[in-house]
This record gives C-alpha cells, structure tokens and sequence, in this order.
C-alpha cells in the first residue's frame, strides 16, 4: 500500500490568476507564500522520510511550492511536472475585471460561482475545455501519480484547490454542482493523503491546515 499526498499551492498574487493583468509573476508565490509551502515541507518531513516520486502542475505557483516543499528533505526526488495537475482557466468574466474584486473575497468568489455554474452546465463559448475534459483529465493525472507509489511508497504532488477537490468529488460521488462547494473552502498549502492500494484510491484526510493555523501565525489563506 502507498500513499499520495497533495499539496495545494501556497498564496499566489492576484495576476498569477490573470486578475488585472495578463502578466503572470515568474516566482509563482508572494513571500507569505513561500513561507507557508515551506513550512508545509517540515510537516511533511515529520510525517515520512522522503518521497519517491514528486510531481507538480506546469503553473509557477505550482511548481514553486513542491521545491519549497522539497527543501525539507535531505534527497529529494527529481520533480516531474504533468501538465494535467492544473488548475482549469479561470472564466473571462472573472479574469477581465480589475484586481478590486479579487480584493474583495465575497465579491469575487460571488463571481467566480456563477460562472461555474455556467460552465459546469456546458457554457464552453469563452472556453477551451470543457467541464467534462477538466475531471477527465484530473483523474488521468491522479491515476497516474497512483502508479508510482508502489507498496511502502510515497508520492507528492503539488496542484491547486480546484483540481484537488475535483479528484475528491469523483472519489466521493459528489455532483458536479456541488464541487465548488468544495474548492471555495481549500487552504493554501494544506495536506490531503490518500491511500492506494488494491481498491484504488481512498481518501484518508483532505485539506489539513493546522499547521497554518496558529492563532497569531498570519498564514492561513484561501487564494
């Protein structure tokens, strides 16, 4: 039996999301985030001696999070990235306005539900895949990490709260619908394990936070 832990991506700037710009920020994460993936590292190191396989999706944030994760470690495995470990793009009627509603969490996550809603529901005109490609792919990504911990390995992969909870609603039997209920509550940097073994994957814990969630730490974050 092995084990694949997820690992969302610490905090990243608004324009890592195309909120406001198009430009995207070559470290992927703000200083707060580094600080959170890298202390997500020390929790993992606490938790297994190393790891087999590392993987990541091809997004900066992504991939600054597993190196900032892997510095825990005294040999760290060669990272792969898997391009299918990615958020899905966020819907232009989110990205097109200005970096004030991504300041404004209720705004934003108001904005960002109704157009799920549409593109779950098959509104794929603004968009290049779909809602039925993106699961798809989020389960090809996952069984493919699943091959690589073998019994007694260990498996990380870094990805974002959308792709994570979509894996969890198909594991889970939860409608479409009802996934972003789901993402919208995802910690940056927070731990999910799952167990593979000869039923295929079983959830063992999602989204653990409490090592971000001092009272006076400063590093829980939703985005």
């Amino acid at each position: 039996m092995g084990a694949l832990y997820l690992v969302r991506h610490g905090q990243a700037p608004a324009h890592a999301y195309g909120v406001g710009t198009a430009a995207a920020d070559a470290r992927g994460l703000t200083d707060l985030g580094f600080v959170q993936a890298r202390r997500t590292g020390d929790v993992l190191a606490g938790l297994v001696p190393g790891f087999d396989a590392a993987i990541s999706g091809d997004l900066p944030r992504q991939a600054a999070t597993l190196q900032s994760v892997l510095e825990a470690f005294d040999s760290p495995p060669e990272t792969t990235v898997d391009p299918a470990w990615s958020e899905y793009s966020l819907p232009p009627s989110v990205t097109s306005v200005d970096s004030s509603l991504y300041d404004d969490r209720a705004r934003y996550q108001q904005a960002l539900d109704v157009a799920l809603t549409g593109w779950i529901d098959g509104d794929t005109a603004d968009e290049s895949e779909s809602y039925t490609e993106f699961a798809t792919r989020t389960r090809e990504a996952a069984d493919r990490a699943a091959s690589l911990a073998g019994s007694g390995k260990n498996v990380v992969a870094v990805s974002s709260a959308g792709t994570i909870t979509q894996l969890l609603a198909q594991l889970w039997g939860v409608p479409g619908a009802q996934w972003p209920t789901l993402h919208r509550t995802f910690v940056n940097a927070s731990i999910t394990k799952l167990i593979v073994g000869r039923r295929g994957l079983q959830v063992v814990s999602f989204n653990e936070h409490a090592h971000l969630a001092g009272r006076d730490s400063g590093l829980m974050t939703y985005r």
